[in-house]
């Protein structure tokens, strides 16, 4: 059965190249709306529903994910800017902040999902220093303000949890979990 990735991020169609998983991958036609009443838990696994059944097709299983960074009760969403990316990364240095990445898969009527989430702690860095990071890695279409295949690991004291995976933006154990309940095996 054909696999579609609900998803235009280049980051989590590399996880999958990377894992040997062929896929197609196309833009769900699901909007997020991240003003929304709803626990950010709720919402990221709500978000990945929607995508992955925005492109329901009766000969694919479809593939929704999404991620939301939390400080404090505030979501952060993708910074689209260098004033952004340094609003948020200024907000996140020297604190601990949770990030929540969902995956969903969507067949016949069906949707399975998982949440993961993460710890993170960001080092207590200067102005100068987040400065020269967003320069260099331009994290502009990252939620939280940082590439975590990149440069942005060195941003970090530490990152706890089960699938560090998910902190690129898809779950891979969670998804091969969830294939499973639908009978595919990655391997």
């Amino acid at each position: 059965m054909r696999l579609i990735l609900a998803s235009t991020s280049r980051y989590r169609r590399a996880l999958l190249d990377a894992a040997g998983i062929a896929h197609e991958a196309a833009p769900p036609t699901f909007e997020e709306d991240h003003a929304r009443a709803m626990p950010p838990e709720e919402m990221v696994v709500a978000f990945a529903r929607g995508k992955a059944e925005s492109l329901a097709a009766p000969d694919a299983l479809v593939i929704g994910a999404d991620q939301i960074p939390e400080l404090d009760g505030r979501i952060l969403t993708k910074p689209g800017d260098r004033a952004g990316a340094l609003e948020q990364l200024t907000a996140l240095a020297g604190r601990t902040h949770r990030l929540l990445t969902a995956v969903a898969v969507h067949h016949a009527g069906r949707t399975e999902s998982a949440l993961v989430v993460h710890r993170m702690r960001m080092r207590a860095l200067t102005a100068t220093q987040l400065a020269a990071y967003v320069d260099r890695d331009e994290p502009f279409d990252c939620a939280g303000a940082y590439k975590i295949e990149a440069a942005g690991a060195l941003l970090f004291e530490s990152m706890e949890g089960a699938d560090h995976t998910a902190i690129v933006g898809l779950p891979l154990t969670a998804l091969t979990t969830l294939l499973a309940r639908f009978g595919v095996s990655l391997l």
